[in-house]
């Protein structure tokens, strides 16, 4: 069986959507007032003609930070006012300083929180509001005071939607990451279900056929019973180290022990198992292992264990013949045996067993094929082919 995770049920666990993102908003407004009254004291002191700063001043001040609150609340609002606060502190003729930092904050906020339509309304305001302000006090230099304005409002804005397009590309990078995992799981847990039929369903298949042929025996030939009972014993054993070592596999405390991997190694056992039973099987191994990587192992290992027992259990078959061989790059993997076979009427609208359905998922996951032909034998046992077609190399990407 394969380990499904390494660290059994340690999953990584991204930032779920409940994160923060970005820094808290009362971090920035308190930021921002500090830098616009601290910096505009400063800027005050060297500037004579000025209005000096009082009370209204730092109300104004103090109204941009604060807007910058309704980050989260009504981010609509934001932008405006933090220009009008800007705004009425210029008109007022007030000290000139870092009084528009809460209005270049709120550019950037807006764009990153997907409102482009109101952060470039708002860049074009300000430098609106510039030109107006240049060319009404005579500055010679207005269409370079205007210019910059603008570029520089627009830098703002783009950079905000710069940081949208990345938050927005780290979620969908979270996204994909949880929907890889949830499928890893899920595959996981169907490769889980799999390995618990197959073990489970072959042991207990196993252990009643010996069981009813030690009964048969107890009764007419005494001196037979002994090497069934061995057979329990020998089949119950293995199942039980099997089904702990499954248990131990979802406790995460047991490694697999590369011996103990089904693969064409186990296939005799298989073979031996199913002659203990009553059944008459002829191997015919033309595959060396060395060539065999373990998943491609272990699915053939598996559709050779459900082939037989459903031999055993269904077909009323008195013989089987196993083969495996190589052909180019395909290991091929028969079971035919001289059983009653499908009934081919009925299962057309039948649902196959978890045997099949397990055979059929491990060998398809590989890239594989398999196929259940009817075979040409005299009736009523006409027989079954169980015929699976696994690569032993990756098909190459496009």
């Amino acid at each position: 069986m394969q380990r499904g995770f390494s660290g059994g049920h340690g999953f990584h666990q991204g930032p779920g959507p409940g994160r923060r993102k970005g820094p808290p908003t009362s971090f920035i407004a308190i930021s921002v007032a500090l830098i616009q009254v601290i910096g505009t004291v400063f800027a005050a002191s060297h500037q004579e003609n000025a209005r000096p700063l009082d009370a209204p001043a730092f109300v104004l001040l103090l109204a941009g930070p604060a807007a910058l609150l309704l980050r989260r609340r009504m981010p609509v609002l934001m932008l405006p006012l933090t220009f009008a606060a800007a705004l009425a502190y210029l008109l007022a003729g007030y000290p000139w300083g870092p009084v528009v930092v809460s209005f270049a904050v709120s550019l950037l906020l807006s764009a990153a929180a997907g409102l482009s339509w109101l952060a470039w309304l708002g860049a074009g305001a300000a430098a609106l509001t510039v030109l107006l302000w240049s060319v009404l006090g005579g500055d010679e230099a207005w269409p370079l005071r205007s210019a910059a304005a603008a570029a520089w409002a627009a830098i703002l804005v783009l950079l905000g939607e710069g940081f949208r397009r990345r938050r927005e590309q780290i979620a969908e990078y979270r996204r994909r990451r949880a929907a890889a995992e949830q499928a890893e799981r899920d595959e996981y847990r169907l490769t889980l279900a799999r390995d618990i039929h197959d073990v489970v369903a072959h042991s207990l298949s196993m252990i009643n056929v010996q069981a009813s042929v030690a009964l048969h025996l107890g009764t007419n030939e005494p001196e037979r019973l002994r090497p069934a009972l061995e057979a329990i014993k020998a089949a119950s054993k293995e199942s039980l180290a099997e089904v702990r070592q499954l248990l131990g596999v979802l406790r995460d405390d047991a490694p697999l022990h590369p011996g103990t991997r089904p693969g064409l190694a186990r296939i005799p056992e298989l073979v031996e198992h199913a002659r203990l039973a009553g059944l008459r099987v002829e191997l015919a191994n033309a595959v060396d292992p060395a060539t065999v990587r373990e998943q491609q192992q272990e699915a053939a290992f598996r559709v050779v264990q459900e082939a037989l027992s459903n031999v055993r259990r269904h077909s009323g078959a008195v013989s089987a013949v196993v083969r495996l061989a190589v052909a180019g790059n395909t290991l091929e993997v028969t079971v035919d045996d001289d059983g009653t076979g499908l009934d081919w009427s009925k299962q057309g609208g039948a649902e196959p067993g978890n045997g099949l359905t397990g055979m059929r998922e491990r060998v398809e996951a590989l890239g594989g094929s398999l196929a259940l032909l009817p075979l040409d034998g005299p009736p009523p046992n006409r027989g079954l082919r169980v015929e699976a077609r696994i690569p032993l190399r990756e098909a190459a990407g496009p």
